[in-house]
């Protein structure tokens, strides 16, 4: 009976110890790999702006062209406004260019899976040749990048919905500043047709307004001369302007003075 129980508590040890082994060896392998994950640094994504990008630049162009110095991640251009681009047709059509102008974009952002890469790529292609190849499009052109420091794709996207929202409120005000004029036009309309019905004169809504305005020179001395005594009047003195003209061309032709220096002579003497 002895010799049973000792063999029934043997085999009772053995599995008891084969789990506690396991249980040790999974505890390891997870202290191992803590260890590991501790010892490396977490990557963090880091942003290069793009300050100059020349015409027909698109963003695979600069994947391609980035992606040589290490992954790139998520790439955004902004694109130029809208009245630009009309001033640009304009101006071509002006001058006699049939040309069709594609969308420009005025600046970027470029996403690196690693800051470290993203800083040494700033760094070192700042102020560069854009193309290496002597038939690039880009050669000519140079790099204007900047790392931006503790900024984030989520500042990107709520900056952009701050522009659209700005954006957004700019076009509702101009748009009821236009309203509020053309209401304020179609108003005095009504009020002038209004005054034009009261005037006596509904069927002529743009004629002309009736107005008083003070006589001229010329009209009141028609209106005196219109008066009964004033006609008389005037003609007696245009009578005696004749008489005194011809008094004085007789004179002229007889050789006698005229009658005011006769007057003056006579004047004389008696003074004398």
């Amino acid at each position: 009976m002895e010799g049973e129980d000792s063999e029934k508590a043997a085999t009772e040890r053995e599995p008891l110890e084969g789990t506690d082994q396991a249980l040790e060896a999974e505890e390891e392998e997870e202290e191992s790999e803590e260890a590991a994950c501790g010892s490396k640094k977490r990557v963090v994504p880091g942003i290069v702006y793009l300050g100059h990008i020349p015409p027909r630049f698109r963003p695979l162009h600069v994947r391609n062209l980035l992606s040589a110095y290490g992954e790139v991640g998520r790439v955004f251009f902004q694109a130029e406004d809208r009245f630009v681009r009309r001033k640009k047709k304009a101006a071509a059509a002006a001058g006699g260019k049939k040309r069709s102008y594609s969308k420009d974009y005025t600046e970027g952002w470029v996403e690196f899976r690693d800051k470290r890469v993203a800083k040494r790529v700033a760094a070192s292609l700042h102020n560069t040749p854009m193309g290496a190849r002597r038939r690039s499009p880009f050669r000519y052109d140079l790099w204007n990048l900047k790392y931006l420091h503790r900024f984030t794709w989520s500042h990107l996207s709520e900056h952009l919905a701050f522009e659209r929202q700005v954006r957004r409120q700019r076009l509702r005000a101009e748009v009821a500043q236009a309203k509020r004029e053309t209401d304020f036009y179609l108003q005095s309309v009504e009020r002038g047709q209004r005054f034009l019905a009261a005037d006596g004169d509904p069927a002529r809504p743009d004629g002309s307004w009736t107005f008083a305005q003070r006589p001229t020179e010329q009209e009141l001395r028609a209106r005196k001369a219109a008066r009964p005594g004033e006609r008389e009047r005037a003609r007696l003195a245009t009578v005696q302007d004749k008489a005194r003209s011809n008094k004085g061309l007789l004179a002229r032709i007889f050789g006698a003075p005229p009658p005011s220096e006769s007057m003056e002579g006579t004047s004389r003497v008696r003074d004398s």
